[in-house]
């Protein structure tokens, strides 16, 4: 992926789907939270099927995101751009949030190229960047993995630079589920900065066990 400024990363975050989240809101508030979470839920969180790095097969929604605080962000093993700083970030980022996650904050990074990472690939990624428990790598089938992609907001505005993986978006979404909090950060920011940045989401409300 090439460079991108903080302002123009920050441009992408706005035009992603689940900027929409606060209009869904407003247009579901006489139905009250429950039912606008619902909608936000149908709209961009397919219960698709999934397989971790540790060979666990879980469902998108049902397993991963409800009820949870998360961090999600697209990777593949073999790129050779941007993808491995990110990951090395996010391990600092792991480090700095210590046993919370696992606990109150799940960490998830989808692959761009599952034809090619299965989850033995994917565990030997994880490994060799001393990924910790509470962090999961996950595949799928190439078609549920590109609907995640388009649903969560993982989307170049010019097709041509979206077709092109070395060129994909290095930002990291998190979010609240059960209080509808959403926002996104670049990859690449200042571990601390990406701490506080989750901080500013993870409220008590909602919380449980996830995988």
């Amino acid at each position: 992926m090439g460079k991108i400024s903080r302002r123009a990363s920050l441009a992408i975050i706005g035009a992603a789907p689940l900027a929409g989240a606060l209009a869904v809101r407003a247009e579901e508030a006489g139905d009250g939270l429950s039912s606008s979470r619902e909608v936000i839920r149908s709209r961009y969180f397919p219960n698709v099927t999934l397989i971790t790095h540790e060979g666990r097969t879980v469902k998108f929604y049902d397993d991963l995101i409800k009820d949870n605080i998360v961090t999600i962000n697209f990777m593949y093993a073999d790129c050779g751009g941007v993808c491995p700083g990110i990951t090395m970030n996010l391990a600092k980022v792991q480090k700095a949030l210590g046993d919370r996650v696992g606990r109150d904050i799940f960490m998830y990074s989808f692959t761009l190229q599952p034809e090619h990472d299965t989850p033995a690939v994917l565990k030997a990624y994880a490994e060799m960047h001393g990924v910790k428990p509470g962090w999961s790598f996950l595949t799928g089938d190439p078609a549920d993995m590109e609907l995640l992609r388009r649903k969560l907001g993982f989307v170049d505005p010019d097709p041509e630079v979206d077709k092109d993986k070395s060129q994909h978006i290095g930002n990291v979404r998190y979010g609240n589920e059960p209080l509808q909090l959403w926002a996104a950060c670049p990859g690449l920011a200042n571990p601390q900065w990406i701490v506080e940045s989750i901080g500013f989401v993870d409220w008590p409300a909602g919380r449980r066990g996830g995988r």
